[in-house]
C-alpha cells in the first residue's frame, strides 16, 4: 500500500469536518453574475438559505481553482448555500469584484490575498457592513489584521522550505523557481522559503502565466542557456506541464518539481516526468471556507479559534499515486 505523503507543517487540520468526496461540477464563471449556485436545495440542513461569495486571484486556465470551487460547491449543497464565484488576477479588479459582492449583500465572503494591499480597504468595507470574511490560500499573514475570521490554507514560507529540503535529499545543486504571476506575495514566499533551506543555488524566473506557450518558451530558453540547472520548481500544476515540454525541447536533464496537484500532475508523477509535488489540498480550502461561514452564522463557531487552519503542505511522490489518482480524476484533489 502506498505511504502517506510527508506532512511538513507543525499542524494540519486532519479531521475537523467529514468530507463528501463525490465530485461536483468544475465549471464556474469568472464573474459572480454568471456563476452557478452551489446546488443547495435545503435538504442537507434546515437552516435559512445563505448567499456566500468567493473572490480569488485566479488567472485563466488555472485548474487549481476548479478544485477549490469543487470543494466549495459540495459544502454549499450540504449547507443550503447559494455560492457565487468570481476572479481576477489583477489586484484592483479583484477588489472591484469584492465590492460587487458586498453590494449584493452576501451573508459571507471568501477572499484570497495574493495582492493584499489592493484588497485591504474592501475587506474593511465588508467587515464594517457586518459581512464575515474568511481568507483562503494566500496572504495568511494579513488575514487577522484585515479583520477576517480566520485563514485556511498552507503556510507558504514553510511550504517553500519543504521544497528546499526535498531538493537537498535528491542531491540537487542548481534550481530554477518559476514565478507565474509577478507581485503575488504567496509565490514570492514559496521561492524565498525554498532558497532558505536549499543548500545549492536557486534562481527565480518570472514568466507570463496566462500565456502557456510563452511560459514554455521562457523556461526552455533558460534551460538552453544554463545546462547546470538540475531542478525546475514550478509554483502551480499547469506550469509543471509546460516545463516538462520545455525540458524535452531543450534536451535538459533537469528534474521537474511543482507545487499543487491536478490529474495531469498525478499522471506525470506516475510516468516519472515529475519528481515530486507539494499538495495544499485546494478542495479542502474551498469546502472548509463555506463550512466556516455557515458554522459562524448558525452557531457562532470560528474554525481554529481564529488561528490559521493549515491544509498543507505535504510532499507527494510517485509512491502516493495509487492512493490519489481516483480523486484527482474526480477533480477533488
Amino acid at each position: 500500500m502506498a505511504g502517506r505523503p510527508r506532512i511538513r507543517t507543525a499542524a494540519v487540520l486532519t479531521a475537523a469536518i467529514a468530507l463528501a468526496v463525490a465530485g461536483c461540477s468544475n465549471s464556474g464563471g469568472k464573474d459572480a453574475e454568471d456563476a452557478p449556485a452551489g446546488g443547495g436545495s435545503g435538504k442537507g440542513v434546515d437552516t435559512p438559505r445563505m448567499k456566500i461569495a468567493m473572490v480569488t486571484h485566479s488567472g485563466e486556465g488555472d485548474t487549481f481553482w476548479d478544485i477549490v470551487q469543487s470543494g466549495a460547491k459540495q459544502a454549499a449543497a450540504k449547507d443550503n448555500v447559494e455560492f457565487l464565484y468570481s476572479a481576477n488576477k489583477e489586484g484592483d479588479e479583484q477588489a472591484q469584484l469584492v465590492r460587487t459582492a458586498i453590494n449584493k449583500k452576501v451573508d459571507g465572503l471568501i477572499v484570497t490575498l495574493a495582492k493584499p494591499d489592493a484588497l485591504k480597504d474592501e475587506i474593511a468595507r465588508a467587515v464594517k457592513a457586518g459581512i464575515p470574511v474568511v481568507t483562503i490560500n494566500s496572504g495568511g499573514q494579513y488575514s487577522q489584521q484585515f479583520g477576517a475570521l480566520s485563514h485556511i490554507g498552507q503556510d507558504e514560507a514553510v511550504a517553500g522550505e519543504a521544497v528546499g529540503e526535498e531538493l537537498n535529499k535528491r542531491g540537487k545543486k542548481k534550481a530554477l523557481c518559476v514565478i507565474h504571476e509577478q507581485g503575488n506575495v504567496s509565490l514570492e514566499e514559496r521561492c524565498a522559503g525554498a532558497k532558505k533551506t536549499f543548500r545549492g543555488s536557486l534562481q527565480t524566473l518570472n514568466v507570463e502565466g496566462t500565456n502557456m506557450p510563452a511560459t514554455q518558451s521562457s523556461v526552455e530558453a533558460k534551460l538552453q542557456s544554463d545546462n547546470g540547472i538540475d531542478a525546475i520548481v514550478t509554483l502551480g500544476a499547469p506550469f509543471a506541464a509546460a516545463s516538462v515540454k520545455a525540458k524535452e525541447q531543450s534536451g535538459s536533464k533537469a528534474e521537474i518539481d511543482t507545487f499543487d496537484l491536478n490529474a495531469q500532475v498525478v499522471k506525470s508523477l506516475k510516468a516519472k516526468e515529475i519528481g515530486f509535488a507539494v499538495d495544499q489540498q485546494p478542495y479542502l480550502q474551498g469546502y472548509l471556507a463555506i463550512d466556516e461561514l455557515w458554522l459562524n452564522k448558525t452557531n457562532a463557531n470560528v474554525l481554529g479559534g481564529g488561528k490559521p487552519v493549515l491544509t498543507g503542505p505535504a510532499v507527494v511522490t510517485e509512491k502516493d499515486v495509487p492512493r490519489l489518482e481516483k480523486y484527482t480524476a474526480r477533480g477533488t484533489r
